[in-house]
């Protein structure tokens, strides 16, 4: 787990990369009914805006009612750190389910120009983005960025 400020906007920025990927491809296949060359394009180009929509809310929202929810209600500081990881990614992803739920709302209404069906798709959007992002976060995005960030940055090797 980060252990300062830079390390935890580093990683939070590995984070967020994978997640917004993944969940874009998931969300164009689940729009288009398929998944190819076409699919990737789509998720692909509408990938650069929702990356920074989500970057700003997990950096400057979500992140700090989350981990202040996790060790208030959930974890204590010395719980073990697997219990820490799971508390605190879960109470990452839900938030964020719902925010960017919200986003692939809007963006649908802006391409359709029909607004009046917003809160609809927002609704229908959150359990089937739930069911994907809270496992991929928990079996293979958490796992996979947290290995890579501390290949890359060795514990104790990033100042604060």
């Amino acid at each position: 787990m980060p252990q300062n400020k830079r390390e935890s906007l580093i990683y939070t920025v590995m984070m967020c990369f994978l997640m917004v990927f993944w969940m874009s491809m998931y969300n164009v296949t689940l729009h288009m009914g398929h998944f190819g060359l076409d699919t990737i394009r789509e998720g692909w180009i509408g990938f650069p805006a929702a990356y920074v929509y989500a970057m700003l809310f997990d950096w400057f929202v979500v992140s700090g009612i989350a981990k202040k929810f996790a060790f208030r209600f959930l974890v204590k500081p010395e719980s073990s750190t697997r219990k820490k990881i799971i508390a605190v990614s879960c109470c990452m992803v839900i938030p964020m389910v719902f925010v960017m739920s919200l986003y692939g709302g809007l963006e649908a209404c802006v391409k359709s120009g029909d607004w009046s069906a917003l809160f609809l798709i927002w609704m229908t959007n959150i359990p089937k983005n739930l069911v994907m992002a809270l496992p991929f976060q928990l079996i293979v995005a958490g796992p996979v960025i947290r290995k890579l960030f501390r290949i890359a940055f060795p514990e104790g090797k990033i100042l604060a």
